[in-house]
């Protein structure tokens, strides 16, 4: 992804970015190159319990990103850097914080158009890991991968780019070995029959032979071996359920914007029985259509 726009200036109370604007000027998660960013504030959207303050807790550097590119665990993404604040932000990632970082969303939740502005909450907060990094010209390309959840619980700094402290995120234990391995080995065998009908499709000669969500499952099935406290790391059928929200191959619009909705669902989610289920049914689904694209490329053959 390529961060080319001056992110929002963030002050005092988290969770909430509030901030004058134009609506007829451009602008990425709605503010305006020309806005003068010192007049964003924060108001505080919820307080939290005080068994929220008992978890453990890292302070890392937060990137933002517009609400339609929510990042889930177990996924990989490649990131495209160059702006000095934001090479800052990678540079001490991997020197200082153990090549962690946080990816979150920036959601607009309310416009007030007598006041002229307009209020975001910082959600959807993903625990990343820096897997490769590859010097460019100008910047760098970044490949991370989705850990956990966490939530923000405080801004610490703002400049050059933002560091704040955050706390795991996970599913309440609800179920049983037993309820949730039968629903794990249906799930992975869905995934793989979903990656070998995928790798059939027409395809560029060099297009590699494991998709998306193969990968994802791939790095669900290992113990992720990062140097931090084990409880931001989610368990292994967690880290499963999470692996189907990939795009596939040839995806239509229409199905990425079905995708996104998942994933939002996904996150939000505490019961991991359910988002099992949830994704069995989401990957049969990208099976059927696969299926139909392969037999329409069969009939375009003959």
């Amino acid at each position: 992804m390529n961060l080319s726009t001056t992110a929002p200036t963030f002050l005092r109370q988290p969770h909430i970015i509030r901030h004058r604007y134009s609506s007829s000027s451009s602008s990425y998660f709605g503010f305006s190159k020309k806005e003068n960013y010192k007049r964003c504030r924060f108001i505080a959207l919820a307080s939290f319990s005080s068994s929220s303050y008992s978890l453990p807790e890292l302070e890392l550097p937060l990137l933002p990103f517009p609400k339609d590119q929510v990042l889930v665990p177990s996924e990989a993404k490649k990131l495209h850097l160059h702006e000095a604040r934001y090479l800052a932000l990678l540079e001490e990632s991997l020197f200082q914080n153990k090549s962690l970082f946080v990816h979150f969303v920036l959601d607009p939740i309310a416009v007030n158009e007598t006041l002229r502005e307009a209020s975001f909450a910082a959600r959807h907060g993903c625990l990343v890991s820096i897997e490769k990094v590859e010097q460019l010209d100008v910047g760098a390309l970044v490949f991370i991968r989705g850990i956990g959840r966490v939530k923000i619980v405080k801004f610490a700094q703002e400049e050059p780019f933002l560091r704040g402290a955050v706390v795991p995120v996970k599913d309440r234990i609800l179920h049983e070995a037993t309820e949730l391995n039968p629903k794990v080995l249906q799930l992975k065998e869905a995934i793989q029959n979903l990656n070998s009908l995928e790798i059939k499709l027409k395809a560029p000669e060099e297009a590699l032979l494991q998709t998306q969500t193969a990968n994802s499952l791939n790095w669900a099935e290992k113990a992720p071996g990062l140097d931090c406290d084990e409880s931001f790391v989610p368990s292994l059928a967690e880290r499963i359920s999470f692996a189907a929200y990939q795009p596939v191959s040839g995806s239509m619009q229409s199905e990425l914007t079905k995708l996104q909705e998942e994933k939002l669902k996904a996150m939000d989610g505490k019961d991991t029985l359910e988002r099992l289920r949830n994704s069995l049914e989401f990957v049969n689904n990208n099976i059927s259509v696969v299926a139909a694209k392969l037999a329409l490329q069969s009939l375009k053959g003959q």
